[in-house]
Formats: C-alpha cells, sequence, structure tokens
C-alpha cells in the first residue's frame, strides 16, 4: 500500500508540474515511477493515465486550441508513436534513453540562453518535431520535451501551449496506449489505478491552471525549459548510477 500511496503522490506532482509547464506529466512520471514498478508497467499505466490527464487539459484549456498547429505537429506524431511503442521489445531502453536526455539538455540550455538563431517557426520544423516527439513518447514513454521545445520556439501563449499540446498528446497516448496493452504492459491488477488516476488529472490539472494565473508570460517560458533541464539531469544521473 505504502508502494502505490508514494506511486499516487508522484503522479499528482507531476500532474501540477506537468499542466504549469505544458509538456504533460509523462516527463516527470516515468522516470519517477520506473524507481517503483517495472519500466514497461510505467509505459502501459502512463498511456492511460494521460489519456485521463489530457482529456482534462482539453476540457479546462479548449479555448486555446490551435488547430493549425495541432495538425501539422500532431498527425506525425501520431503515426510515429506507432512504430515507436512497437520497438519497444527489441531496442535496449536504457540507451535511447541517455541519448535523448542528452539531446534535449543541449537544446534547452541553447533555447534558455536566448540565443538568436532560435528554431524557425515553419512548417517542417513542426513536422519534425512532430516525428521525434511521437516516436520517443512510443519507445520511451516521454515525448513531450520534444514536443515543448518546438512549442516553445513558436512563443505560444500559455492556454494556446497547453491546449494544444495536450490534443496532439492526447492522441499520442491514446495511439500508444492501445499498443501497450496489446503487448502486455497493464495487467489486469492495475485496473484498480484507473479510478485514482482519473481523480489526480483532473485535482492535477486543476491546481496547475490556479498556478498559471499567477505566473507571467516570461516566467512561464523559462519555467517550461527549467524542468525540461532538471528532469534531464536527474535522468542522467540515474542512468549512472544503474
Amino acid at each position: 500500500m505504502e508502494t502505490y500511496t508514494l506511486f499516487f503522490f508522484l503522479a499528482l506532482l507531476a500532474e501540477v508540474i506537468g499542466t504549469v509547464s505544458g509538456f504533460g506529466s509523462s516527463i516527470l512520471f516515468v522516470p519517477l515511477a520506473s524507481l517503483i514498478l517495472d519500466f514497461k508497467i510505467v509505459l502501459g499505466v502512463t498511456a492511460v493515465f494521460h489519456v485521463f490527464s489530457n482529456t482534462s487539459k482539453i476540457l479546462l484549456f479548449r479555448k486555446g486550441i490551435d488547430k493549425n498547429i495541432v495538425l501539422k505537429l500532431g498527425i506525425p506524431a501520431v503515426l510515429l508513436v506507432v512504430l515507436g511503442a512497437l520497438l519497444t521489445n527489441y531496442i535496449p531502453q536504457k540507451k535511447i534513453e541517455l541519448s535523448m536526455n542528452i539531446i534535449i539538455l543541449a537544446l534547452s540550455i541553447y533555447l534558455m540562453t536566448g540565443a538568436h538563431n532560435r528554431i524557425q517557426k515553419n512548417n517542417q520544423n513542426l513536422y519534425t518535431g512532430g516525428a521525434i516527439s511521437g516516436f520517443l513518447a512510443g519507445l520511451i514513454g516521454t515525448g513531450g520535451a520534444i514536443r515543448g521545445i518546438t512549442l516553445a520556439a513558436f512563443q505560444l501563449e500559455k492556454d494556446v501551449f497547453i491546449a494544444t499540446s495536450a490534443v496532439i498528446d492526447f492522441g499520442v497516448d491514446l495511439s500508444r496506449a492501445v499498443v501497450y496493452l496489446s503487448q502486455g504492459y497493464f495487467h489486469q491488477e492495475h485496473l484498480i489505478l484507473i479510478p485514482f488516476l482519473i481523480i489526480i488529472s483532473i485535482v492535477g490539472t486543476y491546481l496547475g491552471k490556479i498556478i498559471l494565473t499567477k505566473i507571467s508570460e516570461k516566467v512561464f517560458h523559462y519555467l517550461v525549459l527549467s524542468v525540461i533541464i532538471i528532469t534531464t539531469v536527474i535522468q542522467t544521473i540515474h542512468y549512472f548510477q544503474d
């Protein structure tokens, strides 16, 4: 019971931070939950959890959805997430996770410095960001950082950023959840978690929305990048400790 209590606490914490940052809860939830449960079980639980989580965000931030970005970034993400999820049985997780952390850390620091040569606001970057984020979401359980970096380059307002990201993430998570379930990553014994995850997704999203009303646009963008940097550093340290 203590294990699940800690699991639910981490899920709530990740949901609040994920809402505020706009990247979704998996960027924190996957590495933290992996310390408690088997990694492949975490993949399955996270996918199911995110379906509820993103539904809450869509309902609370629906007025900010940018349909153009949803289509251009979301379609490649949904297509590639299936491929990534199917490959989870064949490609070593740890090495890919380390590579992703290093790349994301470098990109985040680059954006944090305010360098002039930022990611350009064009369709090609939307397609590329969607494809990479979807593939990584399917393969290692979290691709929100890549999607977040892509969206951050467009300097969207808070509500638009969160709502648009949530719609894309919903399609990604629903797709990979089907693949994970077919591969046995979500067992019958975990069905009891669903009611709690639904409550956590609603409460966490609501608390995140309240926090967002207290944060300026400038602080928000720095917070988004700070969450990515901190998370990737923690994941990288954890990799070398194993």
